[in-house]
């Protein structure tokens, strides 16, 4: 993953924010061969701003009804 618009040194003394920034960008623009921690996607979901559709597909997969 790469990006250009954001200081990542600088974002990286704020442990959680870099957490919810990195999530944001792996789900809204992609994740070039990484996977996401699924942990850390639950941690931090209530503070995700993340594409409606994206959001309900990954909502899903997370919590599966048990039948």
């Amino acid at each position: 993953m790469k990006n250009w618009s954001t200081d990542i040194k600088e974002l990286k003394k704020n442990k959680r924010a870099y957490a919810i920034w990195r999530i944001e960008q792996m789900v809204n623009f992609g994740i070039d061969g990484e996977k996401i921690d699924r942990e850390l996607l639950i941690k931090y979901w209530k503070y995700l701003k993340i594409d409606k559709v994206k959001r309900k597909y990954l909502r899903s997969i997370l919590w599966k009804k048990q039948s």
